[in-house]
């Protein structure tokens, strides 16, 4: 009788009601939330996706720095950062998880912030910084996985919070290590 209660013939196999939802281009197209959050696609990555995402964001963000100056930039982050928090929190729910790995705009808007305080920066700098960034949100060393912790397992917009933070405190910690090195070189 549990199986007949959940079995249908679009869906599948039963599956809790609460169980966590995967991402997919359809779950993506659903809601304008998905569409932000997922980064237009990149964390739908099979592998990697917060890496994908992070590309997607050094390349969009060399091209919205092509067309905007510092100010309009600047501007453009400020907005970012709320619609960022609102559309993690709104997909973490409907993915009924935490911090779902398809979840990339808090690397997208994180390295966004991070360039915006670097550039102009040559290729070899950004390099660098999409490398220590990478390695920051991965591995969540200290303040990162202080961060990461702070508000994990958390729903509604605490949660959506918590999914941005420690990308925010990778993105400064990077920032401090590439300050560091040009002091010491």
């Amino acid at each position: 009788m549990y199986a007949d209660t959940f079995m249908t013939e679009q869906h599948g196999p039963p599956t809790p009601p609460d169980a966590p939802q995967r991402a997919s281009v359809h779950f993506m197209l659903a809601h304008p939330a998905h569409w932000l959050a997922l980064g237009f696609g990149a964390g739908l990555s099979p592998v990697a996706p917060g890496t994908v995402g992070t590309l997607w964001a050094w390349l969009s963000w060399l091209l919205l720095d092509a067309w905007l100056g510092p100010a309009a930039l600047g501007a453009l982050l400020a907005l970012s950062l709320p619609l960022a928090w609102w559309a993690s929190t709104i997909t973490a729910n409907h993915l009924q998880s935490p911090d779902p790995g398809a979840i990339v705009v808090d690397e997208i808007v994180s390295f966004w912030l991070l360039l915006w305080l670097l550039l102009p920066a040559g290729w070899l700098a950004q390099g660098a910084a999409f490398a220590l960034f990478r390695l920051f949100d991965a591995a969540k060393p200290g303040p990162v996985g202080w961060a990461d912790r702070l508000f994990h397992q958390r729903k509604g917009w605490q949660g959506g919070l918590g999914i941005l933070l420690d990308d925010l405190v990778a993105a400064g910690c990077t920032l401090l290590v590439i300050a560091l090195w040009r002091v010491w070189s």
